[in-house]
C-alpha cells in the first residue's frame, strides 16, 4: 500500500496517539491531528490528507457532521470513522454522511490496515 498522509479526529489525546502510532507502524504519516469536528473541518482544508480518521462524539460537533461537511466540500475525501459505538443506526448514520469505513474501538493494527486497504483500493477503481 502507497504510504498516506492521514488526519487523526480525535477529542481523546490517548486515542489519537494510538491511532498514530498504528499508522506510523503501517508506514503512513500522521499530518495533523484535530480534537473537534469544527477543527477537523478547518484541517483538512489546510493540509489536504489522503485519509481521515474520524472519531464519532467529540465536543462542538460530532465526527458524523463533520464528515458530511468535509464530503460535500471535497468529494474525494476517504473518511474512515474510528469509534466506540457500535449501534448500526450510528453506522449507518455515517456511511451515509460520507464515510467510507468503520472501526471499533479499541482497535487491532490489522482491522486497521485492512480498513484502510478497503478505502483506498474504492478510492482507485473510483479514478
Amino acid at each position: 500500500m502507497t504510504p498516506l498522509n492521514v488526519l487523526v479526529v480525535d477529542d481523546s489525546m490517548v486515542a489519537a496517539q494510538l491511532l498514530k502510532r498504528a499508522l506510523e507502524e503501517l508506514g503512513h504519516k500522521v499530518v495533523r491531528t484535530a480534537k473537534s469536528g469544527l477543527e477537523a473541518i478547518s484541517a483538512y482544508g489546510e493540509c489536504n490528507p489522503d485519509l481521515v480518521t474520524m472519531d464519532l462524539t467529540m465536543p462542538d460537533m460530532d465526527g458524523i457532521e463533520a464528515t458530511r461537511r468535509i464530503t460535500h466540500a471535497y468529494a474525494d475525501a476517504q473518511i474512515v470513522m474510528v469509534s466506540s459505538h457500535a449501534q448500526s443506526t450510528m453506522v449507518m448514520d455515517a456511511l451515509k454522511a460520507g464515510a467510507k469505513g468503520y472501526i471499533l474501538k479499541p482497535f487491532k493494527t490489522d482491522r486497521l490496515r485492512a480498513a484502510l486497504m478497503r478505502v483506498t483500493s474504492q478510492a482507485m477503481q473510483l479514478d
